[in-house]
């Protein structure tokens, strides 16, 4: 199973933010469509970074409310890991898991398609697991 299947079924669509939005304005957004992580984009559409709500709490710890009238940009993870489409939910698991990140931006033809979190990947892990299972049942049963 890819990454592209998952998209298939969760939705292509992504959240994203400004570098020069606000920590404020950022968490308002997470709070509203629900998300944990958004990507930042420059003018031309291209990633600059991946602002978490980890990458808040951070901040507030650090400066208190303050913290909100930040720039995303101060804040967000600028190093970002993005995979293809084509990459296979395993492989995508174990760079996450490596590189103790959460969220990935998809790409396709270097441009941004997606964007997928570990409870994404975890999702569709243990929905092949049970049809596995389910699959081996069968045939078991089916020979006694």
């Amino acid at each position: 199973m890819t990454i592209d299947q998952i998209l298939n079924d969760k939705g292509r669509e992504v959240i994203s933010v400004g570098a020069e939005d606000t920590l404020g304005a950022a968490a308002k957004v997470l709070d509203l469509r629900r998300i944990g992580a958004v990507v930042a984009l420059d003018s031309g559409e291209s990633i600059i970074g991946v602002l978490s709500e980890r990458d808040i709490v951070r901040q507030v710890a650090r400066h208190g409310q303050a913290a909100l009238e930040m720039k995303v940009g101060d804040a967000m993870t600028r190093d970002v890991v993005t995979v293809p489409s084509t990459m296979r939910i395993d492989h995508a698991m174990q760079l996450m898991t490596d590189r103790r990140i959460r969220h990935l931006p998809v790409l396709r033809n270097e441009k941004l398609i997606g964007f997928v979190s570990i409870g994404d990947l975890v999702k569709w892990k243990i929905a092949e697991t049970e049809a596995e299972a389910e699959a081996m049942k069968s045939y078991l049963s089916a020979q006694y």
